[in-house]
Parts: structure tokens; C-alpha cells; sequence
């Protein structure tokens, strides 16, 4: 295996596992993004720590969790001068780069830092005639589509860089995120189809949380004009107004995904023509996961499933077995340890993530951890009424605790409310439909995951809000 390796490192933005075929989606197909799976791995149980665009972001970066980063929220930037795993490898003499979306914040003090050459989207960015901040020319307005732009700049880079130097890309995309406008060449890309419905998709969400059940993510909370560019026809009734809003919403949100994938071809074929493919380590994820109509929601933030898991497709030849597939737990903080092990350069001790490169070459690994932490803080962000919560999930069970208070977060917003609890079994409710916490059978599990998350805020440092 090369100690050099080569990185493309590509993440899209909102982009639900369920909706690659690569993960078996009921819904799109996604040939270019299977070609790595294909050639390399797939991981089933990768998870995001907070199920929000700029804190995954951070613990990407920096290996720690955002009690840790300080990226707790949509409205905390990240501190420029923190260590991020792109600073170890450009100091370890690889050259770096990022194009696409940062959304870490911008200005002397969040600029991005630790690449060579960044080109990035004010905050959200726009997906038609976007404007650029670049590290070379400051201000720079585009004309065309965003995800197209943003690999141009890639392979633009890629074919100036130094030969003799090993590179790191990063391919942060925008879409899929809301607002869902896709471009000319798929604008009409599953017309005259019918997507699909979810399993949970008229879900009534009786028993869980009085908290869950009032969050604004329903087919509803869409915004007909900017959400689903069209009035909702009249007389229909409610059923159809949800059925056809989620049609509206679905197929907007696949064509996006489609252009991506159309996208990651042409930076795979470009690898392939210039011979680099089999030195370098290609990374395909998402910062999050998001509900496509799951639970009858869209967005993310919450610890259900749909929203937690991250894709996570990673080829390497040198390394990497084709057509293989992991069921082991790893969380985001723990890609910038890997990827910094695949390369040979030192993890420094302050990152608490661990390293599965073992796991991507086959090995086992005795202590693997078999529960992960999470931790949303964004209380009632006026938008979405998520609330704060914590929880973790193990192998089979997810016990999750709605503390239900801002804790005078950036962005975060009262009232708090009182402290409620969920509990599923995943392996007997894998859609997460039978909230089974302080049921009688569930006593001995519960007891035993109240200590596991005990343990896991103990262990990286997170202050408990509830006595658990």
C-alpha cells in the first residue's frame, strides 16, 4: 500500500443512504456513485453526531465532537485556527484544495484554512448563477449550474497541480439541499412517473414523543412556490394535497441527486484517464441523512435512522476489497483519523475519533466500539421545532432523550419544555414506528443503555443535561 495516497474526498449535502442504489434505494438509481461502491466499500452503520450541516462539518474536519469543536449549531462558526486533519496532510507535504460548500462561516477568523486553494459558496449558495468567495480572486460571480461549477473547478485544479506531490481534493457539492432546483438536462426527469411512497410515510407518530410529534417536517410545512415551484392544485383533498406534495418534493430532490451523480463520473473517469485511480483513495458521503417522506417528514436533526446515517462509499484498490460492505459502527469523527492512517501521517492524541482503516482492509478489530453518541443542540430553531437531544444507539437498541431546552445555544430558542424519552428496538422495529421506553420488557435494556450513555458523554467530555 502506497504511504502517499492520493484523496478525493466528495460530500453532498442532505443526501439520504436511502437514496443511492448502492444502498439498495427503492427510489433512484445512481450508477456513477456505485462504481464505488463497487470498487471499494460501502458502509452500512456510518453516522453523523449532530444531523445538522455546519456541526458535522466540524467534527469532519477536526476529529472531535462539537462540545469539543464549538460547532454546535447553524450559527457557530468554525474557529479558523483549530486544528483540521487537512492541515496535517498539507503539512505532511500534500497539496490541498476545496471547491463547493463550506458553510463553516467566513471572515478573517472562518475562512477556510489548511488548504492551498479554496473556491467556496457564501453560506447556502445558489444553484443557478452562483456566486464564489476565492481565495485568489475574492468575489467571483458564475454563470451556469452549481454542481457542474464546482467540479469544473476540481478537475480545473486537478489538472494544474504539482505531479510531484500528492493531493487531497475536497468536492463539498451543495445539492441536495432545500430548495431542490434541478438542471436543464434533468428538469423533467421522472414526469410521468409515481415515486415511491415510504413504508412510514402516513405515519401517525402515536406514541412517541409529544416534542417529535410537533415538529414542522410534514409534507405540509413545504412551501408550495419556493419548495415545490408550483400553487397546489384546487380541490383536492387532504390525502392527495400530501400525496401530491410529496411527489413535487421527491422528484425535485432525486433530479438534484442526479446530477451529482452524473458529476462524480466525470471526476472517476478523470482519474481513470490520467492513471491515478489505483493510488487514490476516493471518499463519496454525505454531511447527513435526511427524511425523503420517512415518518411523513423531510429534513433531518432528529436521531432517527434516516437522518443519522450518513452514506459512506470509500475505494481504495491498494487497501480496500471491491464489492465489499462493513456493518461496524463509525461516526464522522472518525474519517479524519482514518484518512490521516491511510496516508501514514500522526493522529495527534486531542482527536477523539478512531481510525477503521483496519476495518476497510478486512482485519478486526478486538475494542471496535459498539454504540455511538449523538447530540442535537439546536432547540426550536423557529423553523423546524426540532428539539435538543441526546441519545445513543448500539448494534440493535436507540434510546434517545429529548432535554428540551436551548442552553442559551447560538440559534437555539426557548421555551424549554419538560424532559421526554424514546426507545427502539432495531432489530424488532427497524422503522422506528414503537417508541418502547417504560414498557416492562424494556427495563433491563434501558438500564443498560442509561449507563451507555452515561459512559460515552463521560468518556468524550460531554456534560449530561438530565441525571441519567
Amino acid at each position: 500500500m502506497s504511504s502517499r495516497p492520493n484523496i478525493v474526498f466528495i460530500m453532498s449535502d442532505d443526501h439520504a443512504a436511502h437514496a443511492l442504489s448502492a444502498y439498495g434505494s427503492r427510489i433512484n438509481e445512481t450508477p456513477n456513485l456505485d462504481r464505488i461502491a463497487d470498487g471499494g466499500m460501502r458502509l452500512d452503520a456510518a453516522f453523523c453526531t449532530n444531523s445538522i450541516c455546519a456541526p458535522s462539518r466540524a467534527s469532519i474536519l477536526t476529529g472531535t465532537y462539537n462540545h469539543v469543536n464549538g460547532v454546535t449549531t447553524l450559527a457557530t462558526p468554525l474557529d479558523n485556527s483549530l486544528w483540521t486533519f487537512t492541515h496535517a496532510l498539507g503539512d505532511a507535504g500534500w497539496q490541498t484544495a476545496l471547491f463547493g460548500k463550506w458553510h463553516l462561516g467566513h471572515g478573517p477568523d472562518a475562512d477556510p484554512t489548511g488548504f492551498d486553494r479554496w473556491r467556496v459558496l457564501p453560506g447556502q449558495g445558489h444553484y443557478h448563477n452562483p456566486v464564489f468567495v476565492d481565495s485568489e480572486r475574492g468575489v467571483d460571480e458564475v454563470g451556469g449550474y452549481v454542481t457542474d461549477l464546482i467540479t469544473d473547478d476540481c478537475i480545473d485544479w486537478l489538472e494544474q497541480r504539482d505531479e510531484s506531490k500528492p493531493f487531497a481534493l475536497f468536492c463539498h457539492h451543495k445539492a441536495p439541499h432545500r430548495t431542490w432546483e434541478p438542471d436543464a438536462k434533468h428538469f423533467t426527469m421522472y414526469d410521468d412517473v409515481e415515486i415511491p411512497f415510504p413504508d412510514t410515510f402516513r405515519d401517525d407518530l402515536v406514541g412517541r414523543a409529544e416534542v417529535v410529534q410537533a415538529v414542522k417536517m410534514r409534507m405540509l410545512d413545504l412551501d408550495p412556490i419556493t419548495d415545490l415551484k408550483a400553487t397546489v392544485p384546487e380541490g383536492l383533498t387532504l390525502d392527495e394535497e400530501i400525496d401530491w406534495r410529496y411527489q413535487r418534493y421527491i422528484k425535485d430532490y432525486l433530479r438534484v441527486v442526479a446530477s451529482i451523480d452524473d458529476n462524480v463520473g466525470r471526476m472517476l473517469d478523470w482519474l481513470d484517464e490520467n492513471d491515478l485511480a489505483d493510488d487514490t483513495i476516493v471518499v463519496y458521503t454525505s454531511d447527513q441523512g435526511f427524511f425523503l417522506g420517512d415518518h411523513g417528514w423531510f429534513d433531518k436533526r432528529l436521531m432517527y435512522e434516516e437522518s443519522l446515517q450518513m452514506p459512506l462509499l470509500i475505494r481504495y484498490p491498494q487497501h480496500i476489497a471491491p464489492g465489499s460492505s462493513l456493518l461496524d459502527i463509525v461516526v464522522n469523527v472518525d474519517f479524519a483519523p482514518t484518512l490521516l492512517d491511510l496516508c501514514g501521517v500522526d493522529i495527534p492524541e486531542h482527536v477523539q475519533g478512531r481510525s477503521f482503516a483496519p476495518l476497510l482492509g478486512g482485519g478486526e478489530v478486538a475494542d471496535w466500539p459498539e454504540a455511538m453518541y449523538y447530540r442535537y443542540w439546536m432547540h426550536n430553531d423557529g423553523d423546524h421545532a426540532v428539539p435538543a437531544h441526546y441519545g445513543v444507539r448500539t448494534l440493535t437498541h436507540k434510546l434517545i432523550c429529548y432535554y428540551n431546552d436551548p442552553l442559551d445555544q447560538p440559534g437555539a430558542r426557548g421555551p424549554a419544555n419538560p424532559i421526554e424519552w424514546e426507545l427502539f428496538d432495531l432489530l424488532a422495529d427497524p422503522l422506528e414506528v414503537d417508541n418502547i421506553y417504560g414498557t416492562p420488557e424494556a427495563a433491563e435494556i434501558t438500564e443498560h443503555l442509561l449507563a451507555e450513555l452515561a459512559r460515552l458523554q463521560a468518556t468524550y467530555g460531554d456534560e449530561p443535561f438530565a441525571a441519567v
